[in-house]
């Protein structure tokens, strides 16, 4: 499959949620029931780092954004990953392709840790983010219900910048 890695636009936004919303059907990606309207969604992600992996026809097969881990500024070189791909282009490397950039791009802006909360149920996300680098930090426990009213766990991985924050 070939695929372009580029900046999100605003006009993606129509297929950057449509992939969100596979996420949440999956039932193995998010506790969110719905996805948000873009104001929302813009509000709570960086501006920095919204990228998309889009096919040779233009159309957009996955996507990943930050979000600031807290307000305080001593976490300012501190985010977290969303990370999601198309069902049809899931196990191409898209995935791969998207993190990779991410870390290559946040290294430059002095960001020394990425993280991501992953479903334990999750084993694809889980082996992409450990093959990019990241490492198991913990788990929570039954940390929150899905809309199914089942307990999940969750398993917290990051990656430290070997460049940034040093």
């Amino acid at each position: 499959m070939k695929y372009i890695i580029r900046e999100m636009r605003r006009e993606d936004w129509d297929s950057v949620r449509e992939i969100y919303i596979q996420g949440i059907a999956s039932k193995k990606s998010t506790f969110e029931t719905t996805a948000p309207e873009y104001e929302i969604w813009d509000k709570n992600h960086l501006q920095e780092n919204r990228l998309v992996a889009s096919d040779m026809s233009g159309k957009v097969i996955g996507w990943v954004a930050l979000s600031p881990t807290s307000s305080r500024c001593v976490y300012r070189g501190v985010v977290d990953v969303s990370i999601y791909i198309s069902e049809e282009a899931r196990g191409n490397g898209v995935g791969y392709s998207l993190m990779m950039k991410t870390v290559e791009n946040t290294e430059k802006i002095g960001i020394w840790t990425l993280q991501s909360g992953i479903f334990a149920i999750n084993e694809a996300s889980l082996a992409l983010h450990k093959k990019c680098g990241f490492r198991t930090v913990g788990k929570r426990e039954r940390i929150a219900q899905d809309i199914d009213g089942i307990w999940r766990d969750t398993v917290i991985m990051e990656r430290r910048s070997n460049i940034a924050g040093q």
